[in-house]
């Protein structure tokens, strides 16, 4: 690891405040919000879940952003940058380098949330505990010095928390407190701990097709609230593939979206892993 990778992901032995007290506020909101439960609230926050998560999170700030594994026009990569915002998951730019570091040195020294340092730390330690790198621009523009040029992409890792504080404004005024609490803590915790799930629970738990250098499983469970992204073993293996789910049984709404959009035009230089006959897996000892 180099100095500049030790202090940006630097394990500390007190609690990151700021962090933790956000964390705090907004599973304590969503406590809250499960008191107000109606099925219509549900079906919203279901709604704003697949375009914040799963278009933010799994089409945008993974799979294109991170990865490339596809082009879109600018006004849709903005969109799912936007969307990637909402998650209370950090700017473009440090979400990018902290994932792309974790390919370089998955589950080595340097991974920043390896369950060889403790399942709760991949999970969530790594945030608590860790250096808050969320709104560190000039530092973790290092890793993605792609995203890094775009004055657009800049603006959002600064000020990633907009987007969130325009939403919950939105919502306080059309829906009240029930709406606000719904579309903006319950959404943000289960979408906070679905992807902590694959840093933890996918290097745990799970069977792998590939006999990749670390200890990526591919977790069907895990799979099913991300939209693919549990085919973690997959992605290791081919990390540029836009596809994750790489066997017809593997459900990957994401690449299922992303082959509408292919069709219609909007998507164009999808990589997908060619993969005549995929190996079966073997379950995890």
């Amino acid at each position: 690891m180099t100095t500049t990778d030790a202090i940006l992901f630097h394990k500390s032995e007190r609690l990151n405040w700021p962090t933790t007290i956000a964390m705090l506020i907004f599973h304590l909101g969503a406590l809250a919000g499960l008191f107000f439960f109606t099925w219509k609230l549900f079906l919203i926050t279901a709604v704003l879940y697949w375009a914040t998560t799963g278009l933010g999170i799994s089409l945008g700030y993974h799979r294109l952003h991170t990865h490339r594994s596809f082009k879109v026009p600018t006004w849709l990569d903005y969109t799912f940058a936007v969307c990637g915002a909402l998650t209370l998951e950090g700017g473009p730019i440090s979400w990018v380098a902290t994932h792309r570091i974790h390919h370089q040195k998955s589950d080595q020294l340097g991974d920043p949330h390896s369950p060889r340092d403790g399942a709760w730390w991949a999970h969530v330690g790594w945030l608590l505990f860790g250096e808050a790198n969320h709104s560190n621009t000039v530092g973790m523009a290092k890793y993605a010095p792609d995203l890094a040029k775009r004055p657009f992409y800049v603006w959002l890792n600064d000020y990633h928390w907009v987007p969130m504080v325009a939403m919950g404004v939105v919502l306080l005024a059309i829906g009240g407190l029930p709406l606000f609490l719904w579309g903006i803590f319950v959404r943000v915790v289960f979408g906070l701990h679905a992807t902590w799930l694959v840093n933890s629970a996918t290097h745990m738990w799970g069977s792998r097709r590939f006999n990749t250098r670390d200890d990526s499983r591919n977790n069907l469970w895990v799979a099913l609230i991300t939209f693919g992204e549990g085919w973690h073993n997959n992605h290791h293996a081919h990390p540029t593939s836009a596809r994750h789910g790489l066997a017809w049984w593997e459900f990957d709404p994401s690449w299922l979206l992303l082959r509408v959009l292919r069709k219609l035009g909007v998507a164009s230089a999808v990589q997908v892993a060619k993969i005549d006959r995929p190996m079966p897996e073997q379950k995890a000892a």
